[in-house]
């Protein structure tokens, strides 16, 4: 859709759903343009007309798989001019698959997983950086987990790759620290997505326990620090948050109890 504002522009990945659809709420709310991706492009255009019918900002689709190098490249190098003006970058695309242990897991899976949670990541900054680094401004928001802080039982591959969000995160902070592109990572702990659907593929039943007796975060709560991390003044930057619900202490220990199920 053709852009008719000077308005800051967010770029979001994983638009389509969970945390990365209400992050596009948040940002609109606060007078955003936006940059939205995700491989569901029905659902991202439901969303794009929502967003701007309530809050009156500009979207700019992109049917994407961040997978898919070729295709992140082509679509970010294609962009209308003024969309190419990416102030915030939120790296949301992401996934897990499968709960094996490491000598019964799926190798597709972790292909999947490798190939979302990291390359995919790496692809979307590749693209996008560059333009916040001639613009000598520019803030990059990678969404880890509690998994890129610890490793639980069958979580293996997933936590690696993490670890590598962590990771990845703390090397853009220094690689462009003098291109003043500020960058954060916000760790979530459990939240009600379609993550555990996602995770066993379908299995609506089993996810629907992951969350049996507890209250976890929903994508709202992260959203919330997303936009807190991206609102800060410019001398202000948050490298680092995990947020985790009152009910859970670690990435293990959860308390499950029926008075905490509204």
């Amino acid at each position: 859709m053709a852009i008719i504002s000077d308005r800051k522009k967010a770029c979001i990945t994983g638009a389509s759903a969970g945390i990365g659809e209400a992050c596009a709420e948040v940002f609109a709310r606060e007078g955003y343009d936006l940059l939205l991706a995700a491989r569901r492009i029905n659902r991202l255009e439901k969303l794009a007309a929502r967003l701007m019918e309530t809050y009156g900002i500009d979207t700019h689709l992109l049917a994407l798989d961040v997978r898919n190098a070729e295709d992140v490249f082509t679509s970010f190098s294609n962009l209308p001019g003024a969309w190419q003006q990416v102030d915030v970058l939120v790296n949301n695309a992401g996934l897990s698959q499968g709960l094996d242990p490491i000598h019964e897991g799926d190798v597709g899976d972790w292909d999947r997983m490798i190939d979302t949670n990291i390359k995919g990541l790496l692809y979307v900054t590749r693209a996008v950086a560059p333009i916040m680094a001639a613009r000598q401004r520019g803030h990059i928001i990678n969404i880890g987990s509690i998994a890129g802080k610890e490793v639980y039982p069958n979580g293996n591959v997933y936590c690696a790759t993490k670890h590598a969000v962590d990771a990845l995160t703390k090397g853009m902070r220094i690689d462009l620290l003098h291109q003043h592109i500020k960058v954060t990572a916000i760790h979530p702990g459990m939240v009600e997505t379609e993550f555990s659907t996602v995770r066993f593929k379908g299995d609506s039943e089993r996810a629907a326990a992951v969350y049996q007796n507890v209250a976890p975060l929903i994508a709202n709560d992260i959203a919330e620090a997303v936009w807190f991390a991206a609102s800060r003044p410019d001398h202000v930057n948050i490298n680092d948050m995990l947020i985790m619900p009152t009910a859970q202490a670690n990435a293990t220990t959860i308390v499950r109890e029926d008075s905490q199920r509204k």
